[in-house]
This record gives C-alpha cells, sequence and structure tokens, in this order.
C-alpha cells in the first residue's frame, strides 16, 4: 500500500473577543480550521507520532494567538497563524488556515449586540514553506521560517440570501421530449450565494473590511437593477461588478443555487392565484457556479 495523500488538523475552534475602545465594545466571533501538510507520513505508516503536532496544541495557538493578535480584520489574522505554523514546525511544508466570521450587529448601545446567522463572512489562506534556505530549526523550535514562501489568500461570503420579486425570466433553453419546464420572462429569482474572491500577491486593500463590504454591496446592483435571463448571465454581470469595484482582487468565484419558488394552483378553491402566492422550495434546486477573472 502506499499513502498517495493527507493532512490533517483542527476546526471548528471558536473564539469569541470583545475589542473595547473605551465603552464602545466590539464582537469578533470565528470558528477556525487549521490544516497541516508535511512529513508526517510516519503517523499513517508506522504509528511513529514523532513529528505530529498534536491537534490540541493548534487550538491553543489559535486561542494564543487570537489574544495576542486578532483584531478588526480577518484577513492578517488568518496570515498570521500560518505565519507562526511554518516559522515554529519544519516539517509543515504547507498550511491551510480557514476563519468564519460570525457577525454581531451592535444595538443602539454601546456593548449590546444582535446576530444573524445569514451572510457568514469567511477568508482562506494556503501559506507554503519556503525550501530555498535551511531554516536550521528543528520542531518546535522558535526560530524556523518568518514567513511563507507562497501564500494565497482568498476571502468571501457564504449564505448570502437574495430574492427579487419580477424582474427575471428564463426563456429560450433547449427543448426534448423530457423537457416539461414552461418559458417565462417574469419569475420570481432567490439564491444563497456563497461568493469567493482572491487577492492579489501584491497588493492590499487599504481596509479589507471596507473592501469587502463594498465587493458584496457592488454584487447586489446588478442583481437588483438589471433584468436576469438567466441565474449563469447574473452571476457573470455580479462578478464583474465585484472587480470593477476592488483592483486588489484577481478573480471572483460564484456559486448560486436557485431556489425555486413555484406558483400554488388555487384553481380548486375558486381563486386565481396571478403570481402572487408561491411556495418556496430548497431542493430539488438548480446549482451554478462559476469562476470570473480579470
Amino acid at each position: 500500500m502506499k499513502l498517495s495523500a493527507h493532512r490533517y488538523g483542527k476546526s471548528r475552534v471558536r473564539v469569541l473577543k470583545v475589542l473595547r475602545d473605551g465603552d464602545l465594545h466590539t464582537i469578533k466571533e470565528l470558528s477556525a480550521r487549521v490544516l497541516l501538510e508535511g512529513e508526517f507520513d510516519r503517523s499513517f505508516t508506522a504509528a511513529d507520532n514523532a513529528d505530529v503536532v498534536a491537534t490540541d496544541t493548534m487550538k491553543n495557538t489559535i486561542n494564543v494567538l487570537a489574544h495576542d493578535h486578532l483584531g478588526a480584520e480577518n484577513e492578517p489574522f488568518a496570515r498570521r497563524v500560518s505565519e507562526h505554523f511554518l516559522g515554529r514546525y519544519v516539517q509543515i511544508s504547507r498550511v491551510r488556515v480557514t476563519l468564519d466570521e460570525r457577525v454581531w450587529t451592535r444595538l443602539n448601545h454601546p456593548h449590546s449586540f444582535t446576530h444573524s446567522d445569514v451572510a457568514q463572512p469567511f477568508t482562506r489562506v494556503i501559506a507554503d514553506a519556503d525550501t530555498s534556505s535551511d531554516s536550521g530549526a528543528g520542531a518546535g523550535a522558535g526560530a524556523g521560517r518568518p514567513r511563507p514562501g507562497r501564500l494565497r489568500q482568498e476571502s468571501g461570503v457564504r449564505n448570502l440570501v437574495i430574492l427579487k420579486s419580477t424582474g427575471s425570466g428564463f426563456e429560450g433553453f433547449h427543448r426534448d421530449d423530457l423537457t416539461t419546464l414552461p418559458e417565462t420572462s417574469d419569475r420570481i429569482l432567490a439564491s444563497a450565494v456563497r461568493a469567493t474572491w482572491r487577492w492579489a500577491d501584491d497588493r492590499e486593500p487599504a481596509s479589507y473590511n471596507a473592501a469587502n463590504r463594498a465587493i458584496v454591496d457592488a454584487m447586489l446592483v446588478p442583481f437588483a437593477e438589471r433584468y436576469s435571463p438567466s441565474v449563469q448571465a447574473t452571476l457573470f454581470e455580479m462578478a464583474g461588478a465585484a472587480l470593477d469595484v476592488c483592483p486588489e482582487i484577481t478573480r471572483v468565484k460564484l456559486v448560486m443555487p436557485n431556489l425555486h419558488c413555484l406558483p400554488i394552483d388555487l384553481r380548486q378553491f375558486g381563486r386565481t392565484n396571478d403570481r402572487t402566492l408561491f411556495v418556496p422550495t430548497d431542493e430539488p434546486h438548480g446549482y451554478i457556479e462559476a469562476t470570473v477573472s480579470r
């Protein structure tokens, strides 16, 4: 037998940090996942744990780094976590860090909040070790590589639930003997969008938070204001709007399930339902995804 690929780590490490500016508080709540790749083959094939960084150590690392470094923006913290693991453990060749945020919104009070489980921001870093020079540090040593050799960072939002009650249609599609869907020029368009954008290697925005908000706001403009002949066409316009508004991103990937809202037939009750009453359905649903690059 041959071990073809492997990684391991710690997932759903939850931290909540109170950022204090005098009496004004901000809540930062994250769920973190760290996955390591590297010289861990023998832990699988020979029951040798000598090079294994315990997942409990990963949890403790997240907690300590969050206490010391987590601020208002997630992207710098994700990079700090990846740099820590690559700098401390020479047996690690790649680290993947994913941070999912639960957003807390301040009420009309300096330290009271509410939250919603929709539109969840996230960021992800994949950092490779710099193998061009020998760091000279052993496992667990505090020296090691100060920065990763290659770092790719993405941010985005998942479960961005959007709906337009008109201004959408679907016509002119291929038909055959198994096609029953009628064409329409007026339908409800609803989706729970997952959007991911890649940050450029050679530039950073002045504010990640502001850039992320601008990207989401820009994507919603074509969705809301332009007629949608298909989810595919609207997806492409939304991705283009994101690239236009933020020069620091190089590509946008959008996943847009088409959450159908089906008219309810009320004729047996002596009523005509003129596109007024619908049943929203989660499944089965259409599934459309695409990546748009500069």
